[in-house]
């Protein structure tokens, strides 16, 4: 079949849908059928209760077919779907649609201020670390435009003060005081590999959330720590090297692209 031709995930959850209101109307004529059932048991009709058994017999018989085209109808492979991009690409048409702002990079999607990246084996999106298994993408999408409505859960000044801590052990690693070198620029990658020392930790923290928590504190305007150190995030030769830099995908689909951090001491220029 051509990828063209191929059927999308919210048109077979569409179908299946019917398919389980199909069912539960069966299931609903089996209840009524039983409930005639039970007042001709009750009431000692011996007249409807042979009725009433022969009915919920049809009635039985008729739910388990439908059950049966129900499980039938969904042939949809959803883990090959969901591993080759097929259902990326989905959200993406959707979310144009509906007006929502989703951009993919590096094998995530970006909806400001959340990062996506889809779960093939577990059938399953993560939202920044939060799993989310409703997967149609009609709701992923109203989900996530909810969530763009809300205010990021982000504390600029507390990711701030760690990374003047980082910047502090950066510093010294290089046998200076950090007084006497205020402004030394530190490549974000290297504060990166200090917030991620324990085993596992890039993993849980991975380069793409350190960099859009970057942008996040440059954009909330936070730049001083309790100390009055102000923070910058200077441009450098070593943006010409995409392997040095961090990039992340803001609000509006463009690339933001950062490479080093400084911290200028209180009355220093």
């Amino acid at each position: 079949m051509e990828e063209n031709q191929r059927p999308t995930l919210e048109k077979a959850l569409a179908k299946t849908e019917e398919d389980a209101n199909a069912s539960l109307k069966a299931a609903q004529a089996v209840v009524t059928v039983l409930r005639r059932f039970h007042k001709a048991a009750t009431l000692g009709n011996l007249r409807d209760l042979h009725n009433a058994i022969e009915a919920a017999e049809k009635a039985e018989l008729g739910l388990r077919q439908q059950i049966a085209t129900s499980k039938a109808g969904w042939d949809f492979n959803e883990e090959a779907y969901l591993g080759d991009g097929s259902f990326t690409r989905e959200i993406l048409d959707i979310a144009r649609q509906k007006g929502v702002g989703i951009f993919e990079r590096d094998d995530r999607l970006y909806c400001y201020p959340v990062l996506i990246r889809v779960s093939a084996s577990e059938r399953a999106v993560l939202i920044d670390k939060v799993r989310e298994k409703r997967l149609r993408p009609a709701v992923l999408v109203d989900h996530l435009k909810e969530l763009q409505k809300r205010p990021p859960r982000f504390s600029p000044g507390v990711f701030l003060e760690a990374l003047y801590e980082a910047y502090g052990m950066a510093v010294k690693s290089r046998a200076k005081d950090l007084v006497s070198v205020s402004g030394t620029v530190i490549p974000l990658l290297e504060i990166y590999d200090l917030f991620t020392l324990l085993p596992g930790q890039s993993r849980e923290y991975q380069r793409q959330e350190f960099a859009r928590d970057v942008y996040l504190l440059d954009r909330s305007g936070v730049a001083a720590t309790k100390n009055g150190a102000n923070v910058s995030f200077p441009a450098s030769t070593g943006t010409k090297a995409l392997s040095r830099t961090l990039s992340v995908i803001n609000e509006h689909g463009e690339e933001k692209r950062y490479y080093g951090i400084a911290f200028l001491a209180p009355g220093k220029e």
